[in-house]
């Protein structure tokens, strides 16, 4: 069964609300506590790409890092996604895009990466767990 795609990801509630959750709380207007937010997107195999979508959030980063190396696992559910934010301005001379790590890592997994910025959200990597909703429950590679 076919995992849903990153533009049914980002078109869902669910993920739509935990992004702007991450977003908020990444306290980007606090020079002192401004820190990346984020997490892990998962998908019941039961209702595929139309169905259920539950959110983990991950422990919070630092000002320009997120360790999203070990998702958790939630029983009966396939990991279909990541998404983080970049939470320096880009006015203090951050670039908001994703980052060469962004790439490599999202490459690497097997599932899209959506990394939240002030210029908007971008999605990194497959466009979809590769595999499908088959394999190890956390990264399929």
């Amino acid at each position: 069964m076919d995992a849903p795609s990153a533009a049914e990801l980002e078109a869902n509630p669910v993920v739509q609300a935990a992004f702007a959750a991450a977003w908020a709380n990444s306290l980007i207007d606090d020079p002192q506590f401004r820190h990346e937010e984020g997490g892990y997107i998962y998908c019941d195999p039961a209702t595929g790409d139309t169905g259920d979508v539950v959110v983990r959030r991950a422990r919070p980063g630092g000002m320009l890092y997120l360790n999203l190396d070990s998702p958790p696992t939630v029983p009966g559910s396939y990991l279909v996604a990541t998404y983080h934010t970049h939470a320096f301005p880009s006015a203090l001379g951050h670039d908001p895009s994703p980052s060469s790590d962004d790439y490599e890592e999202a490459d690497g997994s097997g599932v899209p990466w959506f990394v939240g910025t002030e210029a908007g959200v971008f999605v990194v990597g497959p466009d979809r767990r590769v595999g499908g909703l088959t394999g190890p429950p956390g990264y399929p590679i």
